[in-house]
């Protein structure tokens, strides 16, 4: 089954909105979404560590991993080998599909939203959201959560520049405030 947004996308890309002038492998492309998420103080709770897998697991429909520190900082109260995130990279119809959940269900459930910035940007046409509370997305069901969570959304795409990234994103509905 082919996911809206990956139709809604072959659109853009067939009517020349994306670059008229660009042979079909110079369009850029959305190539993969990481969904990160630290967890603090789940590093001596393995239960919460569990909770967190989990929760990730539901909204982004695939198995979340674990992220390990390589090195000791004092500093941090950080040893090796210890758990410091979560994290799920998505590809294919899985990211089109979360992407689609994320623009259409989750981004308009926050309070008072008028939109995000067009700040996250990083330069070479990547584009970073933080969100504060795990709560906005339908899946997760209020009773079982132990602790709100805020994640980090990473979206890569192909584009060299934020210009054209930022086309891209429009194109696909992402809701970008003025």
């Amino acid at each position: 089954m082919t996911q809206r947004l990956k139709e809604r996308y072959t659109e853009l890309v067939q009517s020349g909105q994306l670059g008229e002038d660009l042979n079909p492998h110079q369009v850029p492309k959305i190539t993969k979404i990481v969904v990160n998420r630290g967890v603090g103080d789940a590093s001596q709770n393995t239960r919460a560590l569990d909770n967190y897998l989990q929760e990730l697991s539901i909204i982004t429909g695939q198995c979340a991993v674990v992220t390990r520190s390589k090195k000791a900082i004092a500093s941090f109260k950080i040893r090796e080998n210890v758990p410091v995130g979560v994290s799920v990279t998505l590809r294919g119809e899985k990211m089109y599909a979360f992407l689609d959940r994320l623009i259409n269900l989750a981004l308009p459930r926050i309070r008072d939203f008028q939109g995000i910035s067009k700040k996250g940007f990083d330069g070479r046409g990547n584009y970073n959201i933080g969100l504060g509370e795990q709560l906005m997305f339908p899946e997760i069901e209020y009773e079982k959560v132990e602790q709100i969570r805020g994640l980090d959304i990473s979206i890569v795409t192909s584009a060299n520049n934020n210009n054209t990234a930022s086309v891209l994103l429009k194109g696909l509905g992402m809701p970008f405030c003025n």
